[in-house]
């Protein structure tokens, strides 16, 4: 071999060591699936967690305690009341529904040595974060749930966006911020590198999709893949559906199910803030709240 030749070698394994995604794989050729069983059993196996030295006020029982309640009610998971992570938990419903088994095994590696690639993404949460993660309180649910406060913690301090520019390091408080606030191209490309989904999105942070017949466009989608829905959450959850004032997206949803009701009105069924919750709203209506919708769709073989 001559010294042309290994001159790029070199480089390479340089950096590779200095992004360890590179070892994830190749991960272009099918999205990742596992079972509910194969994460319970993997879960079985960790009974013997040590505390870790990297996330000090997480304590290994009741991180894996929440882990289990993940895989075994995976619409349980909760952003926390008050809290900037409703894009974080929102997006957690596609690898707790269809790769269980990925999931924990990440998180149980960056618990165990604060860093740990994630699909085509490398994760390292700064000491603020590995700090802060189980100390979260007044965030009901939230509270009691220390691996979904490293999870979100450690997501939002890895992934940003311009709503991100002028907070981009924790400080306590912040998972109230906008340093943890989500953008919807940020939710598609979280998607899409972390989990390795075919994702299709209409809509903007400012411009609602222009879609003539909502209800045909949502039904098409939910038969194929996994639909979340970027909204305004205060317009999707006030009393009065008739009054219609200027509104920004806020919040992220997953549809789980649409129907025309005999009013010739639309009734959606969403998880969001860990249950089901179900409205009946006029097509104008709906198609006011919605800015965002992101269709998720799991890869076949050879398909990027």
């Amino acid at each position: 071999m001559t010294r042309k030749n290994i001159i790029p070698i070199l480089l390479f394994c340089c950096f590779s060591l200095l992004h360890p995604a590179l070892f994830a794989g190749d991960r272009n050729d099918t999205t990742p699936l596992s079972t509910k069983q194969q994460a319970l059993a993997y879960l079985d196996q960790q009974k013997d967690l040590q505390p870790s030295k990297f996330w000090p006020n997480v304590q290994p029982a009741a991180f894996l305690q929440n882990l289990r309640k993940n895989v075994e009610n995976p619409i349980g998971i909760y952003e926390g009341r008050s809290t900037n992570f409703c894009a974080y938990s929102a997006m957690s419903y596609l690898p707790l529904h269809d790769d269980p088994l990925t999931f924990v095994s990440f998180l149980v590696k960056l618990y165990t040595q604060g860093k740990a690639v994630y699909g085509i993404e490398y994760f390292e949460p700064s000491r603020e974060v590995k700090l802060a993660a189980g100390t979260l309180i007044f965030k009901g649910e939230l509270d009691v749930r220390p691996a979904d406060q490293l999870w979100f913690l450690s997501l939002a301090d890895h992934f940003k966006g311009y709503l991100n520019f002028f907070d981009k390091h924790y400080n306590q408080g912040d998972e109230n911020k906008m340093w943890a606030a989500v953008n919807f191209s940020k939710y598609n490309r979280m998607v899409r590198n972390l989990f390795n989904y075919k994702v299709d999105a209409i809509g903007s942070d400012i411009f609602r999709p222009g879609v003539r017949d909502i209800f045909e466009y949502l039904s098409d989608r939910l038969k194929t893949g996994t639909v979340a829905l970027f909204v305004n959450n205060l317009d999707l959850y006030k009393k009065n559906h008739t009054r219609l004032k200027f509104s920004v997206p806020t919040h992220f949803v997953i549809l789980l199910g649409v129907e025309e009701t005999e009013d010739d009105k639309i009734a959606i069924t969403y998880w969001d803030y860990g249950f089901r919750s179900r409205q009946v709203l006029t097509e104008k209506f709906l198609k006011k709240i919605i800015f965002g919708i992101s269709h998720a769709t799991k890869k076949t073989t050879h398909e990027k």
